[in-house]
């Protein structure tokens, strides 16, 4: 533990000294320079206070949020500075070297001073995330994009040829500050005018008490023709902080479940049940929570029930996970999973239509989007909310619209 921190403190020491070469190079009036210095340092003393005084028994709130932002605005620019001056010093050390042991002159310094365009150089590479983060607190985070999403079934019912379903998923309403942007989003939503509404799953963080202010803003959404229905997710489990008893957690889940009633969903655990359009009918199928790395109480036996491979069925499993490991390589022929948990990680590039990356897609496969594998699809939703920073930034907070459409079968 002692050696994790003393390394930890070596390491954010490098950190400031090459913070301050940057700017010692730049600026050349000290006041100036001991200003930004100190302005450096006091950040730095109040992120390591405020992680000290994290409770693990609260778990997330809004000063934790605000915290994680201080944290990347403060150290993804010092990294950025430490690599560029870091490289810069290796090609110091190569060139003095290479002067020392070739053609030495002596009134040559070993290492040559540092370049200010070098300087420059980082200045400008770490303005790009710096005002991206800051973008994305103040205006992605609620930057709400409606994605429209058509999949075509060779066995799809006629009935439901043009069939819309509006999803949403991950509200995380226990980090929502902003009650116009919630309504702008619910206002979003009604507009689709979709036949159904899915709710794949983490209405809130942790804690049912975070949707209670929420909740008359939920109830605003349009009842729909089909139906609204819901999954749970990872976060409403309460598995992320330290309850005082077995009991008191317990509680919390079951007013959590609660909470998707409350806001007009019907929770499908581990069920099924169908929606009927004139003598057709598909079997819209809920399970539990099951992710690789996450709590995995979702039971697709128990939930398809007597279900046959013929039957078409739309699943919803809040971690796309499940289908990459289970649900496509299921017998009985999942023609369409709907799933959320990634938010795509909040930060990303994406072009729609040509490019998209994330980190989090070197965690899963499936992280944002419509996948398909033999016939079986998964349309893995970015997120209505947010989690831990309070932002987003290249990739947007997320309602889609999804229509099936009756594919011409091919002899």
């Amino acid at each position: 533990m002692i050696f994790r921190v003393v390394l930890l403190c070596l390491f954010l020491l490098v950190l400031e000294i090459y913070t301050f070469q940057v700017f010692k190079t730049i600026i050349k009036n000290k006041s100036i320079l001991y200003s930004i210095q100190i302005a450096s340092v006091a950040f730095s003393i109040y992120i390591v206070y405020a992680l000290m005084q994290f409770d693990r028994s609260v778990g997330q709130t809004q000063k934790t949020m605000f915290t994680m932002a201080l944290l990347l605005l403060v150290y993804l620019p010092k990294i950025i500075f430490t690599i560029v001056l870091l490289g810069e010093d290796l090609y110091r050390l190569g060139v003095g070297t290479l002067n020392y042991f070739s053609n030495y002159d002596e009134s040559k310094d070993f290492f040559n001073s540092r370049r200010k365009f070098v300087s420059q150089i980082g200045l400008g590479l770490a303005a790009v995330p710096f005002l991206s983060l800051i973008y994305g607190i103040t205006v992605g985070k609620y930057n709400y994009k409606v994605i429209k999403q058509r999949i075509f079934f060779p066995d799809l019912p006629d009935a439901f040829d043009g069939f819309t379903i509006t999803q949403i998923s991950d509200v995380h309403s226990g980090s929502f500050d902003n009650p116009d942007k919630i309504q702008h989003a619910i206002d979003l939503i009604n507009a689709q005018n979709s036949d159904l509404i899915l709710f794949t799953g983490d209405i809130v963080n942790t804690h049912a008490k975070e949707m209670h202010p929420w909740i008359e803003t939920f109830n605003k959404i349009d009842k729909h023709e089909y139906g609204k229905f819901s999954v749970l997710g990872n976060h409403d489990y309460g598995e992320y902080v330290t309850w005082k008893t077995e009991q008191e957690k317990e509680e919390n889940f079951e007013d959590i479940k609660k909470l998707y009633g409350q806001i007009g969903f019907n929770l499908l655990l581990n069920e099924h049940t169908f929606i009927k359009k004139g003598n057709d009918q598909i079997a819209l199928v809920g399970v539990e929570n099951w992710g690789h790395n996450f709590k995995q109480a979702g039971d697709l036996d128990k939930a398809s029930g007597s279900l046959q491979k013929q039957d078409f069925k739309i699943l919803m499993s809040h971690d796309p996970s499940h289908w990459n490991k289970v649900v496509q390589h299921d017998k009985r022929h999942f023609q369409l999973t709907l799933s959320g948990h990634t938010h795509g990680m909040q930060f990303g590039i994406e072009i729609p239509g040509y490019f998209k990356w994330s980190l989090v897609q070197y965690v899963y496969e499936q992280w944002a989007g419509l996948y398909e594998n033999v016939g079986r699809y998964v349309y893995v939703n970015r997120g209505f909310g947010f989690h831990a920073y309070p932002g987003r930034v290249g990739i947007m907070p997320e309602i889609t619209v999804i229509e099936l459409k009756k594919a011409p079968n091919v002899a």
